[in-house]
């Protein structure tokens, strides 16, 4: 990084960058690894399942095993409890500021226990920590039981409804035609570039941190969090303007799910996440209190109005505001 700018404004360029890298070589490993699944006769119920869910989380996952590895592990477990805050109160809150998302037409009620129940254990787990292997073993135990519910769930509903085809167009980055040097290119950029990205952004944020006198716990819940959370805001955005509340909605919840399981889990495998004390007095029961949010829309049909968002975006405001002051 010797070609930029020396000091504060090369912490700003180097979180920047390695936000965008990390976007785009995340996306590209989900693009290649689904197109190689599918070439190799992986059916595409599984497909979606695993490879898309996991590859649309391996941008939190590596600046998660990044900070570990770096010695600053208050920004791996920063990045996954902002992360899921952003992506109820923001991720929620801005798209419906642009258009209604008619929540009263989703049935979400069985994959929202699940992300209640993934978050209680979590919350459980932080206050036996640090986090070390076996909560890790724990947490990945309930992953792999909630994408064998989800798989069963899924057969069922594909069963139930005559005509509907294993299609690969339905996955996520599923191009039948794509070459296949052009599945190798992604799987290489994309595996190059997640660890690139995930440096520059951890090495920037940690510098960031201490200019300002704030702890890496700190940069983790705001600035982290917000950026790894900007594609579920980018899906949110697109699935509200198409009046596609059922994907909004899953977004958020299979990603809070995702990263309280599986980010979590496979980092505590790399090394022990201590847990700072203001998690287990704030920042959790925000995260909780943030889910609970959802009751309304999941249980009671209420669609996210114009209203709301205010409401989901003012709260996250304070939120942001509190941890910072």
């Amino acid at each position: 990084m010797d070609f930029l700018p020396q000091g504060p404004l090369q912490d700003w360029i180097s979180v920047s960058l390695g936000l965008v890298i990390l976007l785009l070589a995340g996306d590209a490993l989900v693009k290649g690894a689904v197109n190689l699944s599918l070439r190799l006769g992986v059916p595409a119920l599984i497909v979606s399942l695993t490879i898309v869910a996991f590859g649309t989380s391996a941008p939190e996952l590596l600046v998660a095993i990044q900070a570990i590895t770096e010695g600053v592990p208050g920004i791996a477990l920063g990045n996954v409890v902002g992360s899921n805050t952003a992506n109820v109160l923001l991720v929620l809150g801005i798209p419906a500021l642009l258009a209604t998302l008619h929540t009263s037409e989703c049935s979400t009620r069985k994959s929202y226990v699940q992300m209640l129940i993934a978050s209680v254990l979590f919350i459980v787990l932080c206050f036996f920590g640090p986090i070390t292997w076996w909560h890790g073993l724990i947490l990945l135990t309930g992953l792999a039981f909630m994408i064998f519910t989800a798989l069963m769930d899924a057969k069922s509903h594909r069963k139930s409804c005559k005509g509907l085809a294993d299609q690969e167009d339905d996955v996520e980055g599923a191009d039948p035609q794509l070459p296949g040097w052009r599945i190798a290119m992604f799987l290489v950029l994309g595996m190059i570039g997640l660890p690139l990205g995930a440096s520059l952004l951890v090495d920037g944020s940690v510098n960031i941190a201490r200019t300002f006198g704030m702890s890496e716990t700190v940069i983790g819940l705001t600035l982290v969090a917000v950026g790894t959370s900007l594609p579920e805001l980018a899906t949110t955005v697109v699935a509200a303007i198409r009046r596609q509340a059922d994907v909004a909605l899953g977004n958020v919840i299979g990603s809070n799910m995702f990263n309280l399981l599986a980010i979590t889990g496979v980092a505590s495998l790399v090394g022990p996440i201590p847990v700072d004390p203001g998690f287990l007095r704030f920042d959790l029961w925000i995260m909780l209190g943030a889910s609970l949010l959802l009751l309304p829309f999941v249980f009671f049909r209420q669609d996210i109005t114009r209203g709301w968002g205010i409401a989901l975006s003012a709260l996250y405001v304070i939120y942001i505001v509190s941890v910072l002051v």
